[in-house]
């Protein structure tokens, strides 16, 4: 960069822009040099350069992951990673804060549909695809992990199960938890999204799934998006059909969980499991 009376060529920085400069010597007629500048051309926001330059190498997300593992990275650093470019002016950092200062938690990312993820300047149809496979792998991971070898030896144990997983749904899911002898949770099928109802949830599509898996029981969950775990009559209906199918079959139904905002309610506890 030139400073006052250097000659050549080189660059300026003028109201916060860097320029480009060419300069070539004249003569003033009375013995002097002149150095007239000429080909100024502005070439990006200095701003810019000094977000992403000023950073040393270490200080950068993609190498901290490389060196210090990914747990050391911030909620900011790890987006910043998925979107991998910023935007003119405004680095992948800038455009991965103004992604989360738009959720109330980190867990509302999940939440965003593609369009919403659009609406964000910075992200496009390829960057938005990228976060919610990434968004939907996290929340898959977390379910498997969160499920490995979970023994239920009461009500609480599935909302502690489950909770995390259905208390956001925005539309009611009906899950089936398959049990073996042990109640140990081997696998959970999700078989219905939609109104609950005693007539769509039949009970050839839950028990089915427990006959190929040779489950010993099952216990049924969903969810109540409006937060209240009443149980409806539709509800109730339906905990009846199950329960009288699995007790013809030998895989007996040994609870219905109702998920709600935090809450939930078993049908056992309540009583309509009661001879």
């Amino acid at each position: 960069m030139l400073g006052a009376g250097e000659k050549g060529n080189g660059e300026l920085v003028c109201k916060g822009d860097r320029v480009s400069v060419l300069q070539d010597k004249k003569s003033s007629g009375d013995g002097k040099e002149l150095w007239l500048y000429h080909n100024v051309s502005v070439l990006m926001p200095l701003t810019s350069i000094l977000r992403i330059n000023e950073m040393a190498l270490h200080e950068k997300p993609r190498e901290r992951l490389i060196t210090y593992g990914a747990k050391t990275l911030s909620n900011v650093e790890l987006l910043a990673i998925l979107l991998n470019t910023g935007r003119k002016g405004f680095s992948s950092i800038d455009i991965a804060n103004e992604l989360l200062k738009q959720q109330s938690t980190i867990r509302d990312l999940k939440k965003l549909s593609i369009n919403d993820l659009l609406k964000i300047k910075g992200i496009g149809l390829y960057k938005a695809v990228i976060l919610q496979a990434a968004f939907e792998l996290g929340e898959r991971i977390n379910s498997t992990s969160t499920f490995d070898k979970v023994q239920i030896t009461h009500p609480s144990d599935v909302a502690s199960l489950m909770m995390s997983t259905m208390k956001d749904l925005e539309q009611e899911h009906f899950v089936v938890l398959l049990l073996n002898s042990k109640n140990i949770v081997t696998k959970q099928a999700w078989v219905y999204k939609g109104t609950l109802n005693s007539s769509i949830i039949h009970p050839r599509e839950v028990f089915n799934i427990a006959i190929r898996e040779s489950s010993n029981s099952i216990i049924v969950v969903h969810n109540h998006p409006s937060g209240d775990v009443t149980p409806s009559k539709e509800d109730i209906t339906t905990t009846y059909r199950l329960k009288e199918c699995g007790d013809i079959l030998g895989i007996n139904l040994l609870d219905h969980i109702i998920i709600g905002d935090n809450k939930f309610t078993s049908l056992v506890e309540a009583g309509y499991f009661d001879e």
